[in-house]
């Protein structure tokens, strides 16, 4: 990949810029201590955020609705805990998550700093898959809003990551091309294949160091960025 002659920057939000599971982790303590389970939120996110994934890739490829989503992901973790509920308690909660979730602001270590950097010489835009407003409360709440030229949402988009519609919306929205791009995101298979297939150069945000098949540019952390950035 070459980095000259580029001009627009894409990057994912959720566990990208934004720490999803930190924040996260704070919104169920919220809810948790208000229902007054007899579970503690560790025990449950244990089993929550792997199944929160599993379910991601599901409603990414539209095998699965967005009320399933927030649903089953939810019940599954209630059912391995053993814990009795009603459905409208598990509706009940996922509207609480969604309430409380944006209002923490829980950043990667060294995103404002590598977005005060990048900003002078690129333009910052986000593309994500997460829900309209809830996406627009996390990067209000968190102060890094005003980083972002555009803000391309799959429910704007019609489609979410990797189809190659929602790169192409971001891009025109931009005014951008293909070839002053590049995408910077946590999922490979959303941000990166989906960038690369698009015809985008692309960024693994590869902080929790998994192995990947496919030869990638890679980053562990996000102040690696201002080293060939």
């Amino acid at each position: 990949m070459t980095l000259k002659n580029k001009k627009h920057l894409f990057f994912d939000l959720d566990h990208t810029l934004w720490d999803f599971d930190k924040n996260s982790a704070v919104a169920f303590d919220i809810i948790f201590k208000k229902h007054e389970f007899n579970f503690t939120t560790n025990d449950f996110l244990q089993h929550y955020i792997p199944r929160n994934q599993y379910y991601w890739k599901l409603y990414q490829v539209n095998k699965i609705s967005q009320e399933e989503l927030r649903y089953k992901r939810l019940k599954d973790v209630f059912d391995v805990l053993e814990v009795e509920i009603s459905d409208e308690l598990v509706y009940q909660i996922s509207d609480e998550y969604i309430y409380h979730l944006p209002n923490s602001n829980h950043l990667f270590e060294g995103t404002v700093e590598v977005l005060e950097y990048l900003k002078s010489n690129y333009i910052l835009h986000i593309i994500t898959n997460g829900f309209d407003l809830v996406q627009d409360k996390k990067l209000k709440n968190s102060n890094i809003k005003h980083y972002f030229s555009t803000i391309t949402n799959s429910e704007l988009a019609g489609v979410k990551k990797p189809h190659p519609n929602i790169f192409d919306f971001a891009l025109s929205s931009a005014k951008a091309s293909k070839e002053e791009s590049v995408m910077i995101g946590d999922s490979f298979e959303a941000d990166i294949e989906g960038a690369l297939e698009f015809g985008i150069d692309a960024i693994f945000f590869n902080e929790q160091k998994v192995s990947v098949e496919k030869e990638v540019f890679q980053i562990n952390h996000l102040l690696e960025l201002k080293s060939f950035l």
